[in-house]
């Protein structure tokens, strides 16, 4: 690869992913580049070959990075990106900064931001993906965005700019979120945690969370999240047109969709990418046969495949 700028951060040849990622699963990234701060990004991506691609990765929580590895620089921001500070009903929180203490933080300032508690991952990825939860999105909330170009300059982005929808921005290629505005209702502190335990308490009940998972796995058809209330329709949820094709607890390798909730697949211990994809496109093969639709892909998945290993065991009717 091409000789890289020289920065403050961290720059690791041939760094292994797997072991960033929630379901702990791919081959090695030609680089990752960890900036010292939001200056260090800028002036990395400025002098970086126009040529040499980059990807920003969050946490990991919803990331097939495959067998085969990835041919980029991958951009992984730390501590230097996951403050957060509230100033009235805004909180505005780095990139970097986990869903879940964003949400704990707003409602200790009695900011209603509840929503994202139990959205895994960090703000980064909630923003690009416009995750939601209980019938809350980040486009609800969302004021602005700060990210740095391909090129290295600073740019905000406004609602207008990233056209939200359901699991979806418009991000530009190339940039590199590094900051998030919300603005949330007002709220009482106790009541606020009161609601996000229960929200947590209902999560623990529904889905595997002791399991290597990375969230949904399929958007749901219908276009939206669940709403958390009794009168929910749950008739186009990604987990009840699997159930109904016969592909809860169907088994690839050491790939599963878990028995608990059919829409999470869990690394159940020894699976490999390649077999958690494998198990994720059966499943879009047996629901499309069985109902005529076609599931997306909620979890990315970036990088080079690796032929098949032989051997595979499947466990699918």
């Amino acid at each position: 690869m091409t000789d890289l700028p020289d920065t403050r951060g961290r720059l690791t040849p041939n760094r292994l992913l797997s072991d960033l990622t929630w379901l702990r699963v791919g081959g090695a990234a030609d680089w990752l580049f960890q900036p010292a701060d939001a200056e260090d990004l800028a002036a990395f991506l400025g002098q970086l070959d126009p040529s040499v691609p980059v990807f920003p990765m969050g946490v990991g929580s919803n990331l097939i990075v495959r067998d085969g590895g990835v041919r980029a620089v991958v951009i992984r921001l730390g501590r230097g990106f996951n403050g957060i500070r509230i100033e009235g009903q805004r909180v505005i929180a780095g990139a970097a900064a986990l869903d879940a203490h964003v949400a704990r933080r707003a409602a200790e300032a009695g900011v209603d931001l509840t929503f994202l508690r139990t959205i895994p991952g960090s703000i980064g990825g909630a923003v690009r993906m416009n995750a939601g939860c209980y019938g809350a999105y980040v486009a609800d909330h969302f004021v602005e965005a700060t990210a740095i170009t391909r090129q290295g300059a600073r740019l905000t982005l406004t609602p207008e700019d990233l056209r939200f929808g359901y699991r979806q921005s418009a991000l530009p290629d190339g940039c590199v979120l590094i900051e998030a505005v919300f603005e949330g209702a007002p709220g009482d502190p106790e009541e606020l945690a009161a609601r996000m335990q229960r929200q947590l308490d209902k999560r623990d009940e529904t889905q595997p969370t002791k399991d290597r998972t990375a969230g949904s796995t399929f958007r749901n058809p219908a276009g939206f999240s669940s709403t958390g209330q009794p009168d929910d329709d749950q008739t186009l949820k990604a987990w009840k047109v699997i159930d109904d094709a016969g592909m809860r607890g169907a088994r690839i390798g050491g790939a599963q969709m878990s028995p608990k909730h059919s829409n999470f697949l869990v690394n159940t211990g020894d699976a490999t990418a390649h077999d958690l994809e494998s198990l994720g496109e059966e499943v879009r093969k047996r629901v499309f046969q069985h109902s005529g639709i076609a599931l997306d892909w909620e979890i990315m998945r970036v990088g080079e495949k690796l032929d098949a290993p032989a051997g595979g065991q499947s466990d699918i009717g």
